[in-house]
């Protein structure tokens, strides 16, 4: 959520820090702004798109050799121009923040009675007063902004300029991600190193409590207890060119069709050399699977519908209980630790808030075997966990995730293979007959995404309708959750998913000639069951679509139309399920004209309660 760049070089930053905004439009926004360091605090802010702000920075000529910029995602206050950052204290400091401050009413009481006014309705001008009386009474900006900061509470990722201190550019950083990009005489801060990679590869991953001083050829940081600290330096994999659209019409498109070398890539290890337990999580992985007398997953969002998926991966194939929990339900409830569990973090971006402050409260729980699987290396959630399995997924732009959720559930399937070995339940022929599954995958994934014209004409008629229904049974109830999941959120259709066995709990009362309804229907055990549960649908004058396999005997008829995907995928069927029902969402928005990355009040990396 949000975006911050901030840059400071020997050049005019303007279009380093436009460039940057461009960069981080995927994370969510409403309005944008600037400010620059020319004579005064120059400052443009736009409700919109970034664009209307780089029009208007054109039309003010404005140039500097350092600024900070800023996307933002609304939270406290409207979507108004005088709630966008930057925010500007006394004319002398200029501030941009993601995250919330929990204590700023708290705050702003005490700078109100200091003499400072307002003039927006966000917590974030809190923090430019506060940063502006401690400059004023010290005359240094990195010191002003240690003390900001520890007058702080809640999540914040901030940066900082001062129109008396051209040489600095300031950040702290405090359950939001932050990170310094260091160049050749100039250096960079950002949210994101995607804002900065068409600078630099080169990069310093603040940690909590840091605050940071950046200028054009040193980058200082104190920690949390404010003793000069360093961080390592880390060449970031991430190209630009994997941020470019290419051929592709949106990134979500092009992030679907990526899924064949994204699986491949996320089990590449595991097919070279099979299922080596500490190979893959890390050094002492096989102990503690084996002594694991259970499995908690945390999550939110589509990973916490990876995690619904691995529920029966891990007790079917490693014999294990699992739980799985919204991350933002377990942190504030009263639950019962076994600190035998493993507990599994799922984070496309490593910094979900939710996420986080879950992993936190196990560990405050006593829980100290803790593993993440995450597409951002050293990200935070990786960092707080004892062991890691990194996706290869690349660099996903489109709010809606496709790539992420499928190389999680790639992930999630390896972990159940290597808790089962460790525990001595997967032979040597179970484990062969595994990894020839897992090869198969991602063929199997583009086989389904040859399915694209068929489903385009679904689409047809999916984009006039206001509501969908959507049912799953047993390992693919999660894949029609994630399938209303992905149609709700960019074609702005109310759809629901329910575990086909409950239509006739009360779902079934929803159901008429006008309301789709979409069957994830796979050659599995299950699949006479699901016949019933679409009996009863065609009884009621429902309208179904059914994502079958290839060896399904299902017949199209009057009410009943059937694409069908590849030859049954086994256990991992869920994988190459996910597919259709992310082109359906994709090519029904199309067909609406919404604007499919960036859906309305969503953000991509989520970093607020």
């Amino acid at each position: 959520m949000c975006g911050i760049v901030g840059a400071i070089a020997r050049r005019n930053v303007v279009p380093i820090l436009t460039e940057g905004l461009k960069r981080l439009e995927y994370r969510g926004y409403d309005s944008a702004g600037m400010a620059v360091l020319d004579g005064g605090i120059r400052r443009v802010r736009r409700v919109g798109r970034v664009a209307e702000m780089e029009a208007a920075v054109k039309a003010e000529s404005l140039a500097g050799l350092l600024g900070i910029a800023h996307t933002r995602w609304a939270t406290h206050g409207g979507v108004t121009e005088p709630n966008a950052h930057p925010h500007v204290s006394s004319g002398e400091v200029a501030v941009v923040h993601n995250g919330i401050i929990e204590n700023h009413e708290e705050q702003r009481a005490r700078l109100k009675s200091l003499g400072y006014a307002f003039e927006s309705q966000t917590d974030t001008e809190v923090i430019a007063h506060l940063v502006h009386h401690y400059y004023k009474a010290g005359g240094d900006l990195f010191a002003a902004t240690q003390k900001a900061a520890s007058d702080l509470r809640g999540a914040y990722a901030i940066g900082v300029v001062a129109l008396s201190d051209p040489e600095t550019i300031a950040g702290a950083r405090m359950g939001c991600p932050l990170v310094v990009g260091l160049g050749e005489g100039e250096n960079f801060l950002a949210s994101d190193v995607s804002a900065i990679i068409a600078q630099t590869r080169r990069v310093l991953y603040l940690e909590d409590g840091d605050v940071v001083a950046v200028h054009r050829d040193e980058v200082r940081i104190v920690d949390a207890f404010r003793h000069p600290v360093h961080r390592t330096e880390h060449v970031s994999e991430l190209s630009a060119d994997a941020v470019d659209l290419g051929t592709y019409s949106h990134y979500m498109q092009k992030e679907i069709h990526e899924q064949p070398r994204a699986v491949a890539d996320t089990l590449e290890a595991v097919i070279d050399a099979g299922i080596d337990v500490d190979g893959l999580f890390g050094e002492g992985a096989t102990q503690v699977f084996r002594d694991a007398a259970a499995v908690l997953i945390l999550a939110s969002g589509t990973s916490h519908y990876a995690g619904l998926v691995a529920r029966y991966w891990l007790e079917e194939v490693a014999r294990i209980p699992c739980s799985v929990e919204l991350g933002h339900e377990y942190r504030y409830r009263d639950s019962i630790p076994d600190p035998r569990q493993l507990v599994v973090t799922i984070s496309q971006s490593g910094e979900t808030l939710d996420t986080m402050e879950a992993l936190k409260r196990a560990k405050e729980l006593g829980h100290v075997n803790t593993l993440s699987i995450c597409n951002v290396r050293e990200s935070a959630i990786p960092r707080a966990s004892r062991f890691v399995y990194y996706t290869r997924a690349g660099q996903e732009i489109g709010v809606a995730s496709t790539k992420a959720f499928t190389t999680q559930l790639a992930a999630l399937y390896t972990l159940a293979l290597a808790i089962a070995k460790a525990k001595g339940r997967l032979d040597a022929a179970a484990e062969a007959a595994a990894l020839e599954q897992l090869r198969f995958v991602p063929g199997s994934i583009q086989h389904a995404l040859n399915l694209e014209p068929q489903i385009q004409a679904w689409a047809d008629r999916f984009a006039a309708k206001n509501d969908a229904l959507f049912l799953g049974r047993g390992v693919h109830y999660p894949v029609a959750l994630e399938g209303a999941l992905k149609l709700k959120e960019i074609s702005y259709i109310h759809a629901e998913a329910y575990a086909a066995g409950e239509l006739k709990h009360g779902p079934l009362a929803l159901v008429d000639a006008s309301m789709p309804v979409v069957v994830i229907a796979p050659n599995d055990s299950l699949l006479e069951k699901v016949k019933s549960n679409m009996q009863e649908v065609r009884a009621r004058g429902g309208e179904l679509y059914v994502f079958a396999d290839l060896d399904s005997h299902f017949s199209e008829s009057e009410g009943v139309h059937v694409i069908r995907t590849p030859r049954h995928a086994g256990a991992l069927s869920p994988i190459v399920h996910a597919i259709p029902v992310q082109l359906l969402a994709y090519h029904t928005a199309l067909k609406r004209g919404t604007d499919v990355d960036k859906p309305r009040n969503l953000a991509k990396s989520v970093t607020v309660e």
